[in-house]
C-alpha cells in the first residue's frame, strides 16, 4: 500500500495524505504506475461524461488536454521538454545530459511541447464520444506501464535522482505486477485490442529505449517522462485505424 501511495504522489497531483519517505517502498512504486494511470483515466473519463452534456466537442478536447496537465502537475511534460532540448541539441553525450538537467526550456522543447499538445487535442477531438472513455481508461495505464518497463529494462545514467531509486529497487516482480494490472485494465476496456495496444507500447518503449541508451548511455528521469508523453500520442494515433477496421466488420 505504501508503494501504491508513492506512485500516486509522484505521478499525480491529487490531494493525498502525507507518507513518510521510505526508499525501498518508493523504489517499488513502479509496480503501481499503471494503477496511478488508471485513476487518472477514471477522472478524465468522468470529465468527458460531464462535459459531453454541457460543452461542444472542441471545448471538451481542450478540457481533456488541460486536465491531463493539471492532474499530473505537468511532470511528464517537463521531462518531455527537457529531453527534446537535449536529444535534438546535436551536442556530445555529456553536454546533452547537462542541457536536460538545466531548468530553463529551450526552443526545441517549446516547439516539441506545442506540437505534442496540438496532436493530443486533435486526437481527442476526432474520437467518437462513446468510445473515448474506454480509451481514456487504457492509454494512461499503458503509457505508465511503459515507464515501468523503461526503468527495469535500461540502465539509469545519472548517479542520483528519483529515477535511480526506481532503478535500484525495481525488478521482475514489479514488472510482473504492473503488467498484470495493465493487461486487466486494457482487456476489460478494449478486449483483445487493448492487449494488442499494450504489446505495441512495449515494442515502442524497447525501440525508443535502445535508441536513447545508444545516444546517452542510459535513461534519466526526464526520459521516463518523455516516454510517457510519446506513448500517449502513439497509442491515441493507433486507435483510429482500429476504428476504421471496426466499421468494415
Amino acid at each position: 500500500m505504501n508503494s501504491f501511495m508513492f506512485a500516486l504522489i509522484h505521478l499525480t497531483r491529487l490531494p493525498l495524505p502525507a507518507v513518510k519517505f521510505n526508499e525501498v517502498y518508493c523504489g517499488r512504486a513502479t509496480a503501481f504506475f499503471p494503477a496511478a494511470g488508471l485513476i487518472l483515466g477514471l477522472i478524465l473519463a468522468a470529465l468527458v461524461w460531464a462535459a459531453g452534456w454541457l460543452v461542444p466537442a472542441p471545448v471538451e478536447a481542450s478540457l481533456l488536454v488541460v486536465g491531463m496537465v493539471v492532474l499530473t502537475g505537468g511532470i511528464h511534460l517537463d521531462g518531455f521538454m527537457d529531453s527534446i532540448d537535449g536529444l535534438f541539441s546535436g551536442r556530445p553525450r555529456e553536454r546533452k545530459l547537462e542541457i536536460m538537467r538545466d531548468s530553463r526550456v529551450g526552443a526545441f522543447g517549446v516547439i516539441g511541447v506545442v506540437c505534442l499538445l496540438l496532436l493530443k487535442y486533435s486526437l481527442f477531438l476526432g474520437m467518437p464520444h462513446q468510445f473515448l472513455w474506454k480509451v481514456l481508461l487504457v492509454v494512461p495505464a499503458v503509457s505508465r506501464w511503459c515507464m515501468c518497463c523503461a526503468v527495469i529494462a535500461f540502465p539509469y545514467v545519472r548517479r542520483e535522482g528519483l529515477g535511480r531509486i526506481y532503478k535500484l529497487h525495481s525488478g521482475m516482480k514489479q514488472l510482473l505486477m504492473a503488467t498484470v494490472i495493465t493487461a486487466a485494465v486494457a482487456g476489460f476496456a478494449l478486449g483483445l485490442y487493448g492487449i494488442w495496444l499494450t504489446a505495441l507500447g512495449g515494442v515502442v518503449t524497447y525501440l525508443a529505449g535502445c535508441r536513447i541508451t545508444k545516444e546517452l548511455g542510459g535513461l534519466t528521469g526526464d526520459i521516463y517522462g518523455f516516454i510517457n508523453e510519446l506513448l500517449e500520442v502513439i497509442l491515441l494515433f493507433t486507435v483510429y485505424p482500429w476504428l476504421e477496421i471496426q466499421k468494415l466488420l
